[in-house]
């Protein structure tokens, strides 16, 4: 070890210090670390090259938290971005002074708020807000507000519309943000269908769009109710399509087909419909193309292997009125889209804009009658 003997010293006292978390500066030669009563300083004065250096005051810092000079790769292969670092071990991961540390941190299952709120001092950036806005115990608490507008203020900086997306969907959270500022982000998605898809996922029954009910809401109501209350899921769905609140999800599920402009919104979109229908989706339901599909869901005679979902199917089948059959088919086509359909269209293809929703049209062409169906627009 080479470092001079000041910074050997100063060194010694920050980390013998009750640490919380510790950044290296390296553009400032500034080590900086986060005690109770504040941010304490360490100037680097390097004897050496400065990459050299500074990888000696990492070495050093590794040796005092792990016990080991070199324990800090050898430790950091074994938390990766997957979640898995145990909670005691988080606040050495904060005082290790490394990017790939605090990333270990922020997607930990383990994570608290407390210590969020030290990763967060570390490294601000919008990848780390998102990992820890995933984690209930962060979203709900005042960092998670924190988290929640220093993401709503980088949305117009960010590039990626799946990002863009998932960050809408996470800041939409209870809580996290105001009427007003959902309001804007609500705005915001006449432009950017990856704003809206934020909201299909996080507020699907309460979305800032007016739409009627549908024609069939009226006469189908009692009937729907009275299997809903009695536990059938199918009759539930099919009356909160049919509410104006759905009607709202139905239109903004097209409004988002037809302006979508690349793979990363059209996946999320998938996503979203999957999970609104997911109390009502078949296990066995995992269609690549929508051909197999149809030929399933629209058979009369056929129902989901699933002994509850096709006996709620039968009931609700035989209380509604024949007129009304072919808004079951059309719930049953809905309740078996997932991501998997689109999945051989993007992986033989990279296409955006128009080209892209021109590749989509073999799903998107036989799902939208189904679509429109449920909206009223086309109820035979």
């Amino acid at each position: 070890m080479n470092l001079s003997p000041e910074d050997s010293l100063r060194l010694n006292v920050l980390l013998k210090q009750e640490l919380q978390a510790l950044r290296i500066d390296e553009g400032k030669l500034l080590v900086v670390g986060l005690t109770p009563r504040g941010e304490a300083k360490v100037q680097l004065h390097p004897n050496c090259p400065e990459e050299k250096y500074l990888r000696q005051v990492r070495e050093m810092i590794s040796n005092q938290v792990l016990g080991s000079p070199h324990g800090y790769p050898r430790f950091m292969h074994r938390w990766t971005r997957t979640g898995h670092a145990r909670t005691e071990s988080l606040t050495k991961l904060l005082r290790l002074g490394e990017p790939e540390a605090v990333a270990a941190v922020v997607h930990a299952e383990g994570l608290t708020e407390e210590i969020a709120r030290h990763a967060w001092w570390v490294d601000q950036s919008p990848d780390h807000a998102r990992a820890m806005l995933r984690r209930a115990q962060v979203a709900t608490s005042d960092m998670g507000r924190v988290l929640a507008e220093f993401l709503v203020e980088f949305m117009p900086f960010e590039e990626d519309s799946q990002k863009v997306a998932e960050s809408v969907r996470l800041v939409l959270q209870p809580g996290l943000v105001g009427e007003q500022v959902q309001a804007s982000l609500w705005s915001r998605g006449q432009r950017k269908p990856a704003f809206r898809v934020g909201f299909l996922k996080t507020l699907p029954d309460a979305l800032p769009s007016q739409q009627p009910p549908h024609p069939r809401l009226a006469e189908l109501e009692p009937l729907l109710t009275a299997l809903a209350e009695g536990g059938n899921a199918h009759a539930r769905l099919l009356m909160r399509l049919l509410s104006p609140q759905g009607q709202a999800w139905l239109e903004t599920v097209e409004g988002v087909l037809g302006r979508s402009a690349d793979q990363g919104v059209v996946i999320q979109l998938f996503e979203a419909i999957e999970a609104y229908f997911a109390p009502i989706k078949p296990a066995e339901a995992r269609y690549r193309d929508m051909a197999s599909l149809l030929a399933v869901c629209t058979a009369a005679d056929s129902g989901p292997a699933d002994a509850r979902l096709c006996g709620e199917l039968a009931a609700l089948r035989s209380a509604l009125p024949e007129q009304d059959h072919p808004l079951l088919e059309s719930l049953r086509v809905l309740a078996c889209v997932g991501e998997q359909l689109i999945a051989p269209i993007f992986g033989l293809s990279d296409s955006v804009g128009i080209a892209l929703r021109q590749s989509i049209e073999p799903v998107t062409g036989p799902l939208m009658p189904h679509v429109h169906r449920l909206r009223g627009k086309g109820t035979r």
